[in-house]
């Protein structure tokens, strides 16, 4: 008895770390592991460092007057940033717009109101169509979109327009909002609900005041997702916004327009193109540069908020 329990004791006291040969393998598990995460940290400080690099020799390039010019026409040294900068806050505000009622109805819808076999095949049609090319959009928008619904709306509306583009972004990104935050709200405990029943709520009022709420940072970061995708679209504003060769200054989104990644793909297509100035070529870097800017400041209001708001049950 004395032994055995001797034995017992040092069992419990042996180390837990497994045997040599597992401890290596961890161990070269552990390295790759670590060393594929420094890759990735590298390779983005790599990219980062090298478009702000070229972005700081086009500005040593140029004069700064040529940053406030009638439009983007970067072949003419007429470098507007404004003219891109609203070009883009346009087609995302119209997209935004379209999006966010759509896609937030349908994520409630899937979350509170359909029922299991409606959800198991509406969920992943809904996931499919988030993956429709945006090629196949911008065609869309400038056979169907613009002509159909935009000149027949808005009186005055050119062939090009920022409008129509806007409209097909925001078509492709309803799937994406209405995907992640049916997942927020589907993630709120099913206590609330049955709470706000309780006390006599309506379904839709259990949806509005308590569910939605209470999924908040989620809905918030999906809103965010898809803000990100909207200024990063390019084939759908090259396609149907117009302004291929460059753009004037507008606020109206019946005029044609340009968009930053937009005038980034029309500056970059065929290596002669960017040879109409010594700067043009400098300026996709600026341009990447100011897109990035733009995106890191989204991730850190979005991430601010969603932590001031985030509740945890």
């Amino acid at each position: 008895m004395t032994e055995a329990a001797v034995d017992r004791r040092g069992d419990l006291s042996s180390p837990l770390s497994g045997s040599p040969t597992r401890r290596r393998k961890e161990g070269v598990i552990r390295t790759v592991l670590t060393a594929a995460a420094m890759t990735s940290v590298l390779i983005s400080a790599f990219i980062v460092l090298t478009v702000a690099g070229q972005a700081i020799a086009f500005l040593g390039q140029i004069e700064l007057p040529q940053l406030q010019a009638v439009g983007w026409f970067p072949r003419r040294h007429l470098f507007d940033i404004a003219t891109l900068v609203v070009g883009s806050l346009v087609v995302t505000l119209v997209a935004m717009a379209i999006a966010t009622p759509i896609g937030l109805a349908s994520g409630i819808y899937l979350s509170e109101y359909a029922k299991p076999r409606v959800r198991q095949v509406v969920k992943p049609v809904l996931e499919i169509l988030a993956g429709i090319p945006s090629v196949v959009l911008g065609f869309f928008a400038l056979t169907v979109i613009n002509p159909e619904f935009v000149h027949r709306v808005f009186v005055g509306a050119e062939a090009y327009n920022l409008m129509a583009a806007g409209i097909a972004v925001g078509i492709l990104i309803i799937p994406l909002v209405a995907s992640i935050s049916e997942d927020a709200m589907r993630a709120v405990p099913q206590n609330l609900r049955e709470a706000a029943y309780g006390l006599g709520a309506r379904r839709v009022a259990t949806s509005l005041r308590v569910v939605l709420p209470a999924a908040v940072s989620g809905i918030v970061a999906a809103l965010i997702v898809g803000i990100s995708r909207a200024i990063g679209e390019t084939m759908i504003v090259a396609i149907a916004a117009g302004g291929s060769g460059g753009a004037l200054f507008t606020v109206d989104p019946r005029d044609q327009g340009q968009t930053i990644t937009a005038a980034m793909a029309a500056l970059a297509t065929g290596s002669d193109q960017v040879k109409g100035g010594s700067a043009a070529f400098l300026s996709l870097y600026f341009l990447g540069l100011v897109l990035f800017l733009i995106t890191f400041l989204l991730n850190l209001v979005a991430d601010a908020f969603v932590r001031r708001t985030r509740q945890r049950y």
